[in-house]
């Protein structure tokens, strides 16, 4: 059940991340919906993630680095920011970090 609350806990977090790029600084206030919403589920899943027994560190390396490599993504994709090889290098690291403290 862990896997299942972090995985609301990363798409809630992508939502107000998103939310947060669209209001573009806060010039657009329709967004701050979005961005509380987003951020205030994203931690209530994150609570339930733990308690259902997952590590913290574990839990938040993971939520963290799939949350960094697909708000790259989705950025590129929706707003045509940037996504270099050193970026996607980077997120690789990022993986294989979180792995390695998996198995740790």
């Amino acid at each position: 059940m862990s896997w299942l609350w972090l995985s609301a806990a990363i798409l809630a977090e992508l939502c107000g991340t998103l939310s947060l790029r669209a209001s573009e600084g806060f010039r657009k206030p329709r967004w701050i919906v979005g961005v509380v919403a987003g951020y205030g589920v994203a931690f209530v899943f994150l609570g339930l993630t733990l308690a259902a027994g997952m590590p913290v560190g574990v839990a938040y390396g993971i939520w963290t680095a799939v949350g960094v490599a697909l708000i790259a993504v989705l950025a590129r994709a929706i707003w045509q920011e940037p996504l270099t090889r050193r970026m996607l290098v980077g997120i690789a690291l990022i993986a294989v970090g979180v792995v390695l403290v998996e198995m740790g």
